[in-house]
């Protein structure tokens, strides 16, 4: 009979190995990271890109799912993209991007449905009432009904209202008068019913676009309308909205019986050529050193005003957490923001918590560090 003794060696080494790997493993739950963070707060999301929703490029792919549990789609859930005519639908890249958020285990979020910008040309064609009424219900019932129990939240119907609250100009306004927000709404309703349904919207923390969609939602629920929460879009500045303004929005929203969630969150650091005197955006200002002051890196004294400011908002945040569904940043990295290029092309803007190599910044820290002051 062979010795066993050395099979025994071998396996209490393998053994001893193994429990000691174990040990130095660290637990995705315990990882420090945005998702977990915030885990007992609200879903913390970004905007996926298309090479981000066909996982190009792992790295970037393992970054996202440790950061983030909460997805929107950037672009491809836009009607010119999944509608692009009258009798035809493209969703190979929302399949991939629903694909995406189910494997990864993440909150999904579709964006967006009614939208004036960014049309299906076809669309933008309608003439009259009935027509659109047909476009508008082949349109959400197709899209909404296929990702049923799919797709977690939608914005239902997207910039909608003028600066001053009233309702903005556009095709679906001209076709079909205002109850085309009550049929668009009613539509998504009973295609998925288990759906949270959004409007979803920029400056509305501004007092008079503000009072316009608290009117907008009062008069959706007055219709029998279901909505279930205000989309605020945070696209911001170092120095605006104030808090007062971003609280009282979340309070006064929150008082219509519906949820609020930030979902589009990013800070400019750059000058906005409407801020100039007598400045018109449609002037040519490429190239211009004094509108893209910081080609290169951003200095530290404005990382720490972007950080102060990170800071700030996620304590209103977590003040307010048992309002607030989700916050969602409007792409992974500095590099990825369509800042870069709006309102003048060709502009390095740093308006994330990540740099161009997902390095952490100084505004990341800040916002973890809310987390773990608590602790």
């Amino acid at each position: 009979m062979k010795s066993t003794k050395p099979f025994l060696l071998l396996l209490t080494t393998i053994l001893l190995v193994s429990s000691c790997n174990k040990i130095h493993e660290k637990p995705e739950a315990n990882v420090s990271s945005l998702k977990n963070a915030f885990k007992n707060d609200f879903y913390i999301g970004t905007a996926l890109d298309t090479n981000q929703i066909k996982e190009s490029d792992p790295t970037v792919t393992a970054f996202i799912s440790k950061e983030f549990n909460s997805i929107s789609p950037e672009n491809c859930m836009k009607s010119m993209f999944i509608h692009p005519e009258k009798n035809k639908f493209d969703f190979n890249m929302a399949d991939k991007y629903v694909a995406y958020g189910e494997r990864h285990h993440m909150f999904i979020h579709g964006h967006t449905l009614i939208w004036h910008s960014q049309l299906a040309p076809w669309m933008a064609q309608i003439k009259d009432s009935t027509t659109m009424a047909d476009a508008m219900t082949k349109h959400i019932s197709t899209i909404v009904g296929k990702y049923k129990g799919r797709i977690n939240s939608w914005d239902v119907v997207n910039e909608a209202l003028n600066e001053d609250g009233t309702l903005r100009k556009s095709v679906f306004l001209d076709t079909y008068g205002k109850d085309y927000l009550t049929l668009a709404f009613k539509l998504a309703a009973k295609a998925d019913p288990k759906a949270d349904l959004y409007y979803n919207d920029y400056s509305i923390c501004v007092p008079a676009k503000r009072n316009g969609v608290i009117a907008l939602v009062k008069n959706l629920q007055k219709n029998g309308a279901k909505i279930d929460g205000i989309g605020i879009q945070g696209h911001w500045k170092l120095d605006s909205p104030s808090i007062e303004e971003i609280e009282k929005s979340i309070l006064d929203y929150s008082a219509l019986g519906v949820k609020v969630a930030f979902t589009e969150l990013d800070i400019t650091v750059l000058p906005n050529p409407w801020d100039l005197k007598g400045a018109d955006v449609n002037q040519n200002f490429e190239g211009s050193e004094m509108m893209n002051p910081y080609p290169k890196m951003l200095p530290e004294a404005i990382q720490t005003q972007l950080a102060q400011r990170y800071s700030a908002i996620f304590k209103l945040f977590l003040k307010h957490q048992d309002k607030i569904s989700r916050v969602t940043f409007w792409g992974a990295n500095d590099g990825q923001s369509w800042l870069n290029d709006w309102p003048i092309k060709g502009r390095t803007n740093y308006p994330l918590l990540f740099d161009r190599e997902f390095k952490h910044k100084k505004a990341y820290n800040s916002v973890i560090g809310l987390k773990e002051e608590k602790k």
